[in-house]
């Protein structure tokens, strides 16, 4: 299974900068691509900050805490690739996700956003949307198949 990890980890940003190469060459000259009338465009956008563009200009902070959290990621699957497979494609997503978005931080100094959606104000790019699906399985495997909330109750019932 660690081979699946791998290709999602080596995958997501591979596909990351295909799409942004299509992006740069059909969106950015003409700023918007309807590609589903009234739900979802395609729309160029230059994004120096984080989430939502919230704190601009800030690339080498966001690049430094980037890289560590890909780091942890990295400690944490290899030494837990066997117990979970939930947990391990989460981290492998959010790992994927997180080195395409350094790249085009590290390498343009921003990161290119593109998908436009009506019902979700902040456009994203295809790395973002890996972060957080694989935020998503991170959580439900907290929450449900792990033993992190168990162990705090646990503590909470032994204190009292």
């Amino acid at each position: 299974m660690i081979i699946l990890y791998i290709a999602i980890i080596v995958i997501v940003p591979v596909l990351a900068e295909i799409i942004r190469s299509f992006i740069l060459s059909g969106v950015k000259p003409v700023g918007t691509v309807t590609v589903i009338p009234g739900l979802f465009n395609l729309t160029y956008s230059e994004n120096r900050g984080v989430a939502f563009g919230l704190f601009q200009d800030g690339t080498v902070f966001f690049a430094i805490t980037t890289s560590i959290v890909i780091v942890a990621f990295l400690i944490l699957l290899i030494k837990n690739y066997k117990k979970s497979k939930l947990f391990s494609v989460a981290a492998a997503l959010i790992i994927g996700g997180g080195l395409g978005n350094l790249f085009e931080r590290v390498f343009f100094g921003y990161v290119t956003d593109y998908l436009s959606l009506s019902f979700f104000s902040p456009i994203c790019n295809f790395a973002d949307y890996c972060i957080t699906a694989g935020t998503v399985c991170l959580v439900v495997y907290l929450l449900f198949f792990s033993d992190f909330l168990k162990n705090d109750k646990k503590k909470t019932d032994e204190q009292a």
